[in-house]
C-alpha cells in the first residue's frame, strides 16, 4: 500500500508542475493588448488551457489526499496543515478559471460594439482577481504547503535528508521572491527554480525508490508506545 502510495504522489507532483507551466502556452491570449479580440479569436484555445488549468488544481489536491495516510502517521496537525494549504492552492486555482471564464464570454459580446471600453474595463478587473487569486493560490499558500510538507519529511526521514532538505531550502527562497513580486519587481523569480526541481526530484524517487518503510514504522511503533 505504501509502494503504491508513493507512486501514486510521485504522479501527482509531476501532473501539478506540468499542467501548471503548460497552460501558460494556451492563454497568452488573456495577455495581449487587445485581449477581448485575442480570446474570442483563439476560444477553443483557451478553453484547452483552462481544462489543463482544472486538471493542475486537482493534482495539486490529489496530493495531499494520497499523502495524508502517511503524514498523520508522522505529525497528523501539521498534514492537515498541508492539506489545508493544498486545497486554498486548488480552489484558488479554480477562482483563476472562473475569471478567464468571464472574460471568455465577455469576448462575445463586443462583436458589433461601437464603445468596448467598458467590456475592456470589466475584461482587466476580472483579469486582476486572477492574478490575486493565482498569487494567493499557487504562490503563498503553495510555498506555505512546501514548507510544511518537507519539514515533517526532513523530521521522519521516510525520504533521503537531502531531498527534504533542498524542499526546505528551495521553498524559503520561494517566499520572499513571490513577496517582491508582490511589490512588482519579478526580476527575483528565478529562485523559483530550487523547488520546482526539488518537486521533480521528489516525484521520481517516489516512483522509482518509494518511502523508508522502516522510518515508517519506526515512527508508528513509537506513537503507539506513548
Amino acid at each position: 500500500m505504501t509502494r503504491k502510495t508513493s507512486t501514486v504522489v510521485g504522479i501527482l507532483f509531476i501532473m501539478a508542475t506540468v499542467t501548471s507551466i503548460l497552460s501558460g502556452f494556451f492563454l497568452g491570449s488573456f495577455e495581449a493588448p487587445d485581449f477581448l479580440v485575442s480570446v474570442a479569436a483563439n476560444e477553443n484555445l483557451v478553453k484547452q488551457g483552462m481544462l489543463v488549468q482544472i486538471i493542475w488544481g486537482l493534482a495539486c489536491l490529489g496530493i495531499p489526499v494520497a499523502l495524508h495516510p502517511i503524514l498523520r502517521k508522522q505529525n497528523e496537525a501539521l498534514s492537515m496543515g498541508f492539506f489545508s494549504l493544498r486545497l486554498i492552492e486548488c480552489i484558488f486555482v479554480f477562482v483563476g478559471v472562473v475569471c478567464q471564464l468571464a472574460v471568455v464570454s465577455l469576448s462575445k459580446e463586443i462583436s458589433g460594439v461601437v464603445d468596448s471600453s467598458i467590456y475592456y474595463a470589466s475584461g482587466l478587473s476580472l483579469l486582476a482577481v486572477r492574478d490575486w487569486a493565482f498569487w494567493v493560490g499557487p504562490s503563498i499558500a503553495f510555498a506555505l504547503s512546501a514548507v510544511i510538507l518537507n519539514y515533517v519529511l526532513y523530521k521522519s526521514r521516510i525520504v533521503p535528508r537531502w531531498v527534504s532538505g533542498l524542499g526546505l531550502f528551495g521553498a524559503l527562497l520561494y517566499m520572499p521572491a513571490e513577496g517582491l513580486a508582490l511589490f512588482g519587481n519579478d526580476k527575483f523569480m528565478f529562485l523559483a527554480a530550487p523547488i520546482a526541481l526539488q518537486e521533480m526530484i521528489l516525484a521520481v524517487w517516489l516512483i522509482a525508490k518509494g518511502f523508508n518503510s522502516a522510518a515508517i514504522n519506526s515512527q508508528t511503533s513509537q506513537r503507539e508506545a506513548y
